[in-house]
């Protein structure tokens, strides 16, 4: 009984190790990466600012939409992106639509600032 207590925590310490050291190494790659951030501002043909816009974020890798509405400087943010993963991005406001934008994978900057104009 005694050498069966023993095996389990030998077995047991070692799954340990072997958790801490895998998950150690997955925060090391990810950890030279930092997250990013875009932001930027809706506006219209004159330049104006667009309140109440809902601007559009996809994941290119899950397809994943996160939507944000402008406030009433038109400002919009989207904080704690990946890094490695291209997002396309547009606004829509009252049934007009913006172009879309990548925000690309290979574009090494955390904070990104995106306008997009209603046409």
């Amino acid at each position: 009984m005694r050498r069966l207590t023993v095996v389990l925590t030998l077995a047991v310490t070692l799954a340990l190790a072997v958790v801490a050291s895998a998950a150690s190494e997955d925060k090391k790659n990810r950890g030279d990466q930092q997250l990013r951030n875009v932001t930027g501002q809706v506006i219209d043909r004159g330049d104006h600012p667009l309140e109440n816009a809902v601007v559009y974020l996809q994941n290119s890798r899950t397809l994943a939409v996160k939507t944000f509405i402008t406030d009433n400087t038109g400002n919009y943010r989207f904080h704690g992106l990946a890094p490695n993963t291209d997002y396309q991005i547009h606004a829509e406001y009252k049934g007009q639509k913006s172009d879309t934008k990548t925000v690309s994978a290979f574009d090494s900057r955390t904070d990104v600032t995106l306008h997009l104009r209603i046409k």
